[in-house]
């Protein structure tokens, strides 16, 4: 009988492309509030198209930022130099439409005297997923799908690749078969890569350059086979781009800064908040519990959706998904969580460390998955099985 596959694919940006780019400007802004005043709420947006940027949204901060130099500098170190093809640092202009966070809003959420009960700067659900397909606990497709646009970044700020501009997306499908009812990559079946370049470079050069110094350095020859089809810049010609050629917001990038359509997502964005806004802080510890379930080994896959209401600390809802793999009773595994894991979100910002500034690291090249101390909600914690009946014994 013929294998039975299936095919499945994620994709990724580089830190030049403009929605990328917005988000770094954005996590530049959370960064630099946290640096100055580590009490600040911060909920900053940002817009860019050709030569203009505007950062907008609501701040309570005592910080004080020179946002017109804070913004230009993340220009510069993305690389952004030419305003003919992309747009140019030295020339930009930027525009700043922040205000101060509804009083309201700060009233619901602030607990001045038990920062631990904080309550939940919004509604919303949040998702973590993790599964045992790597090391890093993200599936193929996503993990391969950020490593070349990082490979990419690499070799244009190293000098390798001179020709090298700051836009650029990438997008792996690899071929799987179930196997204990988990998804087991086969192949990569499909890759492909569009990257801005020099207006003197040609494709063939284009081609040959990525293919070997990207493709084959980051994906492993034994995924690598006559099956494998390769397209790079298969439009033509990019010499245009970034916010030249395309307009940037803030969070139009979720599923790329997620799990690249595995798991699920709530439609919340990161990039620009602090960590009383659950969007960010309940997906960080949705993913650090689907993660510490997957290191333990109770089960091989988790999807975990949290639940939160403006104001209250606790969760609304917890749910988890173990796909059938789970070593012990499921109804054992929302216990399990629950002894384990302080949901809330003060507590969420203590066990995680989230109020020191890390965050503009995280806007490209995905949130999870990442091998950085910073990365807190990526160490796995080490449960206490005892809160449960069953007995289990961890990895």
């Amino acid at each position: 009988m013929a294998e039975q596959l299936f095919y499945f694919t994620s994709e990724s940006v580089t830190e030049g492309h403009p929605d990328k780019l917005a988000d770094i400007v954005s996590d530049s802004v959370v960064d630099e509030c946290l640096r100055q005043d580590p009490k600040s709420r911060i909920a900053c947006e940002t817009a860019c198209k050709g030569n203009w940027c505007c950062v907008f949204g609501e701040l309570t901060t005592n910080a004080k930022i020179d946002f017109e130099a804070l913004v230009k500098d993340v220009y510069k170190q993305v690389g952004f130099d030419d305003a003919e093809h992309s747009s140019d640092y030295r020339t930009l202009q930027v525009e700043n439409r922040l205000t101060q966070q509804s009083t309201e809003i700060n009233d619901a959420v602030t607990n001045e005297e038990d920062e631990k009960n904080t309550g939940a700067g919004d509604q919303g659900l949040m998702f973590g997923f993790a599964c045992n397909e790597s090391e890093e606990c993200v599936p193929l497709t996503l993990l391969y799908s950020h490593r070349l646009g990082e490979k990419m970044s690499e070799l244009r700020h190293n000098g390798t690749l001179k020709w090298l501009r700051p836009d650029g997306k990438t997008q792996v499908t690899f071929a799987y078969k179930m196997e204990k009812r988990c998804p087991v990559p086969q192949f990569a079946d499909t890759i492909v890569v569009s990257t801005q370049h020099s207006e003197d470079v040609d494709n063939d050069t284009i081609r040959q350059e990525i293919t070997e110094r990207v493709i084959k350095a980051v994906i492993p020859a034994k995924y690598l086979t006559e099956k494998t089809k390769i397209y790079v810049n298969p439009s033509g010609r990019f010499s245009y781009g970034g916010p030249h050629a395309d307009a940037g917001l803030t969070g139009r990038k979720i599923i790329v800064d997620t799990y690249g359509g595995w798991g699920g997502h709530g439609g919340g964005a990161f990039s620009g908040k602090d960590w009383t806004k659950v969007d960010r802080s309940g997906s960080y510890l949705a993913r650090w519990i689907a993660k510490s379930l997957v290191k333990s080994g109770v089960v091989a896959r988790a999807l975990v959706e949290l639940s939160y209401a403006i104001g209250i600390a606790e969760p609304i809802s917890l749910f988890i998904d173990d796909f059938g793999t789970s070593k012990i009773p499921v109804d054992e595994l929302e216990t399990l969580v629950r002894k384990n894991f302080d949901m809330r979100p003060g507590m969420i910002a203590v066990q995680l460390d989230l109020k020191k500034p890390r965050f503009r690291k995280t806007a490209s090249y995905g949130h999870f998955g990442r091998n950085d101390p910073d990365f807190t909600w990526e160490t796995p914690k080490k449960m206490d099985f005892s809160v449960i009946k069953t007995s289990f014994t961890p990895q």
